[in-house]
């Protein structure tokens, strides 16, 4: 039997850089398990939970295409926490299903990364051999959203502080990357973290 791959949980708070990091571990070839994209594949329309967020929400999440509008259903639950947690209680139980799936198909790859916002409000952070957190200053996540993402300030801000604050994650990390700088400075944080926990156990 071969050896698995290293299991690396990847979570940081909105805007922070989860996806540039995860794209640094795809380069040296780690498979990525996106919670983020699942989610989105979760809620299509004809799924049952498609269903059960438009008899909460109503049809006015819904584009022109009949799909859940994320931005707008993003506006609703952002600012009312009871209507998070009815949203996350439809959509996280499929997405911790596919991920599992995924996990247990690849067996090729040095390592699996899970890129999730609450891997570790989910329990998925535990499952992991390693937890990195990838951080950035709480201007930056509003400039990032604001001029990348085409939100207005306000709704920037009410994103942000919706999340827990980024030091309840760093708590838990074995690896924390500070994504506030360039490109260069991430990826040598990246290496230096894959060196110290995947290189071992491939050559081990």
């Amino acid at each position: 039997m071969g050896k698995r791959p290293v299991l690396i949980g990847l979570t940081g708070n909105i805007a922070c850089g989860k996806s540039t990091v995860a794209r640094m571990l795809a380069e040296k070839g780690a498979y990525i398990i996106d919670a983020d994209a699942i989610a989105h594949e979760v809620i299509r329309k004809g799924t049952p939970a498609y269903e059960s967020i438009l008899r909460r929400f109503g049809e006015e999440i819904l584009g022109p295409d009949g799909e859940i509008d994320r931005r707008r259903l993003g506006a609703i639950v952002f600012r009312d926490p009871r209507a998070m947690q009815d949203l996350e209680a439809v959509v996280h139980p499929a997405v911790l299903e596919e991920i599992q799936r995924r996990v247990q198909a690849c067996s090729q790859a040095p390592a699996i990364v899970i890129e999730a916002i609450k891997l570790i409000e989910s329990g998925l952070a535990w499952a992991c051999d390693t937890l990195w957190v990838v951080t950035c200053p709480e201007p930056e996540q509003i400039r990032r959203l604001v001029i990348e993402r085409g939100f207005a300030e306000e709704e920037a801000r009410i994103r942000v502080h919706a999340q827990p604050p980024q030091e309840e994650k760093i708590r838990h990390a074995d690896v924390i990357i500070d994504n506030s700088g360039d490109l260069e400075m991430t990826r040598r944080q990246v290496e230096r973290a894959w060196r110290e926990w995947v290189d071992p156990c491939i050559h081990s």
